[in-house]
């Protein structure tokens, strides 16, 4: 079946080397492939979306009038293979730069350290939306700001891995990374068998482990740790339901939990229960309406308060976002070299800060060969691929940028690595460009990248945008040796 894969031109493809043989770690993948005709694949296929139809494995989109459709997880059962040894580099770079993230958070919120050494422009930060004046001056339990980092990588056509972007508020995806592995078992058990795979069921336990490690210090009882999630109607309520059911606790709302003398408690059955740390799904700005957005019926009034006296915990912290501004992406080389004396393991994709003159000039000369993003949003909004725009689309992008130069940042628009992917439409093999979401957690005394991660595919022919709420899916990742 595979044999009939034409890879793309000057593309890297992570299956096929460029004169067409099977990469070598690919070799048993293949082999077991051929064993299928398209027809008994698309088959295959079709019995995989029935299991996450069944198994409730869904996502919310959004219209423009936020009216939500609810969609099953698109699946592609053609995993992507990552060896060992790429891995272990990969791996090393995502700890280096989300250490170095932690880092730069506890420093702008309190000593201010890379301001007065201008490594990094005191008003950027200051000037971001997400950057909280609640948190100047406050330390959370444990020391850690970003728990939980979701660092999105790229493979280029030269072979080499570039981060695109970091997400450090409330990184979405790693449920999916469990049921793409269940569900590519249940359908194919013997691959398993012939390839030494690294596992991906652990990371539960490993996040449970983490979030007892930062609860507030000299506890009477084992810490209480709960789910805060907005509720059935977010996007991914699949997720934060299965996240507390995999690690065996509480999935509550923000009605479930009220303050008093400053400590969290939660309604139970048998009476009111101190909660110790929260996971939180909610955004910053609707956690606690006695602070933020006074119209917020999603977080618990007087939060901030319990947080900042060290009676609760909140992960990630709130003002996180700051860290993943893609403008300050820009600057991510110099913070890992301020704060760890170490250069970058992990290569970033060159970047244009609108807000600079020189940046400004070039983007909007070239916007033609650039990929403009707005700074603060995610799930592929507002993202502006200049080839695929006419001039009069050219020059909309053109007059937002001018209109706010602080929100755009632009990129060289980078060749995405490609791999075979099953095509229901026209039940074929084709190459589809794919990048890859890493997750990685941060403890008191303790870190954890997951192996593999999320592989997201754009499903599209030519669309460079990888993300479900574009119409996106996802394969299984494997770390193989």
């Amino acid at each position: 079946m595979i044999n009939s894969y034409i890879p793309e031109g000057e593309v890297y493809d992570e299956m096929f080397e460029s004169d067409g043989t099977v990469r070598k770690h690919y070799e048993l993948l293949s082999n077991h492939f051929d064993n299928y005709d398209i027809t008994t694949f698309a088959k295959l296929a079709k019995e995989a979306k029935e299991v996450f139809f069944n198994k409730g494995i869904t996502f919310a989109v959004y219209s423009e009038n936020m009216q939500a459709t609810e969609r099953i997880f698109p699946f592609d059962l053609v995993p992507r293979l990552i060896t060992t040894s790429k891995w272990e580099r990969l791996e090393a770079g995502i700890l280096q730069r989300n250490k170095a993230i932690n880092l730069f958070l506890k420093d702008i919120y309190n000593e201010q350290r890379i301001f007065k050494e201008n490594i990094v422009p005191r008003e950027l930060i200051e000037s971001s939306v997400n950057f909280l004046k609640e948190m100047k001056g406050f330390v959370p339990p444990g020391g850690i700001y970003n728990h939980i980092n979701g660092s999105d990588i790229i493979r280029h056509n030269d072979g080499e891995y570039y981060v695109l972007e970091d997400n450090v508020r409330c990184p979405s995806g790693v449920s999916y990374v469990y049921a793409n592995r269940t569900t590519l078992k249940e359908t194919f058990p013997q691959l398993f068998s012939s390839n030494k795979t690294r596992q991906v069921n652990d990371y539960p336990s490993h996040l449970l482990e983490m979030l007892q490690s930062v609860a507030p210090e000299n506890l009477d009882s084992e810490p209480r740790c709960v789910v805060l999630t907005p509720g059935v109607f977010n996007s991914a309520y699949y997720e934060h339901a299965w996240l507390a059911q995999s690690m065996g606790i509480e999935l509550v709302e923000g009605r479930d939990l009220y303050i008093e003398n400053d400590k969290v408690f939660t309604r139970t059955i048998n009476g009111p229960a101190q909660v110790h740390v929260i996971y939180r799904r909610v955004d910053d700005a609707f956690i606690d309406p006695e602070v933020f957005n006074k119209d917020s019926v999603l977080g618990v009034k007087g939060l901030m308060r319990a947080y900042r006296a060290g009676n609760v915990n909140i992960v990630n912290a709130p003002g996180t976002g700051v860290a993943d501004d893609k403008a300050v992406y820009i600057y991510m080389p110099e913070i890992i070299k301020f704060y760890l004396g170490e250069e970058a393991k992990l290569k970033n994709v060159p970047t244009y800060r609108c807000e600079l003159e020189d940046d400004y000039k070039y983007v909007i000369e070239n916007i033609s060969k650039l990929v403009v993003k707005p700074v603060d949003e995610s799930g592929g909004y507002g993202i502006s691929i200049g080839n695929t725009l006419n001039e009069q689309e050219i020059e909309e992008v053109k007059k937002a940028i001018s209109a706010n130069r602080r929100k755009y940042i632009a990129q060289p628009i980078m060749s995405l690595s490609m791999a075979p992917t099953f095509i229901e439409e026209t039940k074929t093999i084709e190459p589809r460009y794919l990048d890859l979401r890493t997750f990685c957690l941060l403890g008191k005394n303790s870190s954890y990248v997951l192996p593999g991660g999320l592989t997201r595919v754009a499903l599209k022919k030519g669309n460079l945008i990888v993300n479900s709420s574009q119409g996106g899916g996802s394969k299984d990742t494997w770390v193989i040796k």
